[in-house]
């Protein structure tokens, strides 16, 4: 996924840490809402992360999804203004530029995804404590730099401080190269290399785990 190891820090900062001399991996928050807007924006993603929390039909969400409206965009920065827990991810930050974002949340905010018929039978225990990857977009520039591997990193360092006891992700495998926008769950590897364990381990829809917290 690039030069940089998956993980590796340099230096501590007080809202995020460091992955390489000039990444920055932190929450969502206000001060960070305009660079997340821009992130989605040069990405052409008009979801703004709330597909997960719409309950409507497909052609409602691709209506609301128009790039002439800005409903999803206000409703996420809404919710990020009043701490809302569903609304929680993590950015990836050079200097005041979003080039990473992940969606990370308790799985139980996310019920539209277990509903999903991969993962409706599945029995992946209670949803106290596990936080969920909601979903992982990088800015075409940078990726293959090693993005995605930091903030699949920070997850699990902000898993924990959260409160949560573990975290998921759902990414798909195949036998073909996924073309970028098909990756938005994450690419496979980047769980694979930091020995997430496969709770479920079937193609094309398995479930991976990282325990962070044993107590």
């Amino acid at each position: 996924m690039g030069s940089a190891l998956p993980g590796a820090r340099s230096r501590a900062s007080p809202g995020g840490f460091v992955t390489d001399t000039d990444l920055r991996i932190e929450p969502l928050s206000e001060q960070s809402a305009d660079a997340w807007v821009a992130l989605f924006d040069a990405c052409g993603c008009a979801c703004f992360c709330r597909y997960w929390h719409f309950d409507g039909t497909k052609n409602e969400w691709l209506a609301r999804s128009s790039e002439a409206l800005p409903t999803n965009c206000e409703e996420q920065l809404g919710l990020v203004r009043n701490g809302a827990v569903e609304a929680r991810g993590l950015v990836a930050m050079r200097a005041n530029l979003a080039v990473g974002w992940m969606k990370l949340t308790p799985r139980a905010c996310l019920r539209k995804l277990t509903r999903q018929g991969a993962y409706r039978a599945l029995d992946l225990g209670p949803d106290e404590g596990i936080w969920s990857v909601g979903c992982l977009l990088v800015r075409p520039c940078e990726r293959r730099r090693g993005v995605a591997s930091a903030l699949v990193a920070a997850a699990e360092e902000w898993t924990r401080r959260w409160g949560g006891r573990a975290v998921e992700a759902y990414p798909q495998r195949v036998t073909y190269a996924l073309h970028d926008e098909e990756a938005w769950m994450g690419p496979e590897v980047v769980f694979v290399e930091r020995r997430w364990e496969a709770v479920h381990d079937v193609a094309p829809y398995p479930v991976y785990r990282k325990t962070v917290r044993s107590d």
